[in-house]
């Protein structure tokens, strides 16, 4: 296998690489290092061709699949059933038209071997085979992977769960077949729209005996806002799926952007009001009420866990569910007779990409079994293709047991991924 070089940080990112190195380290993070850490990227996402979803699924469903629609004037929009229609093109314009030229040279270039201008292009243009995602990762330092969907994020975006599983379901095919050659090191998660729980349990069994390692829920069991009466996770009604969860003794993943179409908001500085309000924080809510409904008192073997939500909050998290319970005794302690904070230690864990609050909290805390670290391949949210100098400038003050952990042992531990002998 060659080995991508990673393409140098241009004038935008440049922060990325700045590091305080790491000296005193007993590993680093750095890949050809022989003494570099075991590394598990435990939030990365699939580069889906197109026309992926009209070719795995069901023809009966072929019609209402998330499709981009051309208006009169040539703007381009993403189309679902479940979220506001999405600009994907403006009206081209000869700027953009020039532009779009641009970047097809570019990534002409690139495959030609050439090294890219702009690390934003290469981030465009990652992962689109196996092959070259595991070379670009492998030269992040990155040994094995936890594979979220990218279009396929808009499996769930629907407000029919029978439709929203039949999406899931192509999309568990699809990424068992591209990723089959890779299947010990490039584990996608099957996902799962839960609010068809008949359907649900049948793909939960399926995805087990496929060989899947973990399972990805929507954030909310039917896609949309929540509201009183609205089907939740602490319904009675989810206990035989929780019973077959454990039985197949595979972690449950919660996802940001999952439940609700994330655009809430529009206008100045909306991109950051969706990501914070919108996107982040929608993990929190499923993972509480599995908490405090007493799914994981009833099922001790199962574990769950949140993803690309940070790890900053988990101290609030958990002292606030603890006054709560504390606060609220007489409601809650027939359901859990633990603390919640308690339960999260227990069965649970949160994935961040560079969370330096997060990092300076989880040894006092009691929290570095429950974290686990990412690069988020290949989105400008995570620290491909520059890993190891985020790493460094948020993991130095961490002991060594503690970094080994985060960076890979934790998620080999929760999705058994075999760890090579050192």
């Amino acid at each position: 296998m060659t080995v991508t070089e990673p393409a140098p940080a241009n004038a935008k990112n440049a922060w990325r690489l700045e590091t305080p190195g790491h000296a005193g380290w007993q590993r680093t993070a750095h890949p050809g290092d022989p003494a570099k850490y075991f590394m598990v990227s435990s939030d990365c996402h699939a580069t889906e061709p197109r026309g992926y979803l009209a070719d795995y699924i069901e023809p009966e469903y072929r019609e209402r699949i998330p499709h981009i629609r051309t208006d009169e004037d040539g703007s381009q929009w993403m189309v679902t059933e479940g979220n506001r229609p999405q600009l994907v093109r403006p009206t081209p314009t000869a700027k953009t038209v020039q532009a779009r030229q641009s970047f097809e040279r570019k990534e002409h270039n690139r495959h030609a071997g050439q090294r890219m201008e702009e690390e934003d292009i290469l981030r465009n243009a990652a992962a689109k085979t196996v092959e070259q995602r595991v070379s670009d990762q492998l030269a992040d330092g990155v040994d094995a992977e936890i594979i979220f969907p990218n279009q396929g994020l808009l499996c769930w975006a629907t407000p029919d769960p029978t439709f929203g599983m039949a999406m899931c379901r192509a999309w568990n095919r699809w990424a068992r077949d591209f990723f089959a050659d890779v299947w010990d090191t490039c584990l996608p998660m099957a996902l799962i729209a839960t609010g068809d729980r008949e359907a649900a349990m049948a793909e939960i069994t399926r995805a087990a005996e496929a060989g899947f390692k973990g399972y990805c829920f929507g954030n909310t069991p039917v896609y949309g806002v929540n509201e009183f009466g609205k089907l939740q996770y602490n319904d009675p009604s989810f206990e035989p799926l929780w019973s077959l969860v454990e039985e197949t003794g595979i972690p449950v993943t919660f996802h940001v952007s999952t439940g609700r179409d994330p655009r809430a908001v529009g206008g100045n500085g909306g991109a950051i009001i969706n990501y914070v309000c919108h996107s982040m924080e929608t993990t929190i809510e499923p993972l509480v009420q599995l908490i405090t409904s007493g799914v994981f008192e009833r099922h001790p073997a199962m574990t769950a866990g949140l993803v690309e939500s940070g790890i900053g909050f988990l101290p609030w998290l958990l002292e606030t569910m603890d006054y709560a319970y504390k606060a609220h005794h007489f409601w809650v302690r027939p359901v859990i007779p633990d603390k919640p904070s308690e339960y999260f230690r227990r069965h649970c864990f949160a994935t961040f990409q560079e969370d330096h609050a997060g990092l300076e909290a989880v040894e006092a805390n009691g929290l570095v079994d429950n974290v686990m670290w990412a690069n988020d391949y290949p989105h400008h949210e995570g620290s491909w293709p520059h890993s190891a100098a985020a790493i460094e400038r948020t993991m130095g003050h961490l002991e060594e047991g503690s970094r080994a952990k985060i960076l890979g042992l934790n998620a080999a531990r929760v999705f058994g991924i075999d760890i090579p002998r050192s």
